[in-house]
């Protein structure tokens, strides 16, 4: 027995399409992490339902950091490269970054729903996880170059320290000085 092909229209029942709304995200949601990984890409995918519910994935650490690759690419297709929008995007490198509250508003966002299966849930743990190991790669890598340039800084400061030194101990060979170790007391004078 095989499938019967699907008509692609509405489908009139709300829970027959809320049923296909679930599989098909789901599905959806499978087959751009196969994508993903088969052929080493990154993927964003958003979804809102009928409700105004949004579902996303990404494979990579933020979906913001897709979207604002695409706009960026789209926006170097329609108009000449200008050096500001390059500054521009440097400077709000961190912007873009969803802050604490904003993510566990929309982990509460998506929980409140009754729509969600095991399988949402454990794909929503996942990329949770996925974000915070991406987040901690960061920061350690951060980290270490901010060690690596104040090692670099602290040999300069030695070197630095060095010729000073060996330009004031060979400064004090070539002037005259008094010892006063040398020096008569009053008494030896006095004699």
């Amino acid at each position: 027995m095989g499938r019967r092909k699907l008509e692609i229209k509405r489908i009139e029942d709300k829970s027959a399409r809320q049923v296909t709304f679930s599989k098909r995200r789901s599905g959806l949601l499978k087959k751009a992490r196969e994508l993903s990984v088969l052929c080493d890409l990154d993927i964003g995918v958003v979804i809102y339902s009928c409700r105004g519910k949004p579902y996303h994935y990404s494979n990579t650490n933020s979906l913001n950091e897709i979207l604002e690759r695409y706009h960026s690419s789209v926006t170097k297709d329609s108009s000449p490269p200008t050096g500001d929008c390059n500054t521009q995007a440097q400077s709000s490198k961190y912007s873009e970054f969803p802050t604490c509250g904003e993510l566990l508003q929309l982990v509460e966002r998506d929980v409140e729903g009754d729509d969600l299966s095991v399988n949402d849930f454990v794909h929503l743990e996942e990329q949770l996880e996925n974000a915070l190991i991406q987040t901690r790669k960061a920061k350690t890598r951060s980290l270490l170059e901010s060690i690596s340039s104040l090692h670099h800084e602290e040999k300069l400061l030695e070197e630095e320290k060095r010729l000073l030194e060996a330009k004031i101990g060979g400064s004090s060979n070539n002037k005259v000085g008094i010892d006063l170790n040398m020096v008569p007391d009053d008494e030896t004078q006095i004699k």
